[in-house]
């Protein structure tokens, strides 16, 4: 007869039962569907695109800073070798320039050079005078 008494527990186990059966099913099916949409090329749809259109935005923009990343770092590589190049070239200079001082600047060729001027360099050695501090303090 349609019309008996059922229990409640036996009634509450055969409606969970078919519930998990029909979670079970429906997982798998939206999991296979939206690979299916993936290689269909169904997500592409217009419902798709603009439920999730903010969330493609953010990632085009992601993308972006991805690439301007890579060029900002290329370009400050080139910057630091280029810089490397210009300190190397300025420290040679500098070296050749000392050298040119040094030589320039040395002894006899400044008394050479003196001579023609009229200069002669002295015979008597330089005699240094020195100030204590206490006569600086008396005197003032």
């Amino acid at each position: 007869m349609d019309n008996d008494f059922l229990n409640k527990d036996e009634v509450s186990k055969k409606t969970t039962i078919k519930k998990r059966k029909r979670t079970r099913k429906n997982t798998r099916n939206k999991k296979t569907s939206s690979f299916i949409q993936i290689l269909n090329g169904d997500f592409l749809t217009k419902g798709f695109m603009l439920k999730n259109l903010s969330f493609i935005f953010f990632i085009m923009l992601l993308l972006l800073i991805v690439v301007g990343k890579g060029y900002y770092g290329k370009q400050l590589s080139n910057d630091v070798i280029n810089t490397q190049k210009e300190l190397n070239e300025l420290t040679s200079d500098y070296f050749e320039s000392k050298a040119i001082l040094e030589e320039k600047t040395k002894r006899s060729e400044l008394i050479k050079k003196l001579t023609k001027i009229g200069l002669k360099e002295t015979v008597n050695p330089t005699k240094v005078i020195k100030i204590h501090k206490e006569k600086r303090e008396i005197e003032q």
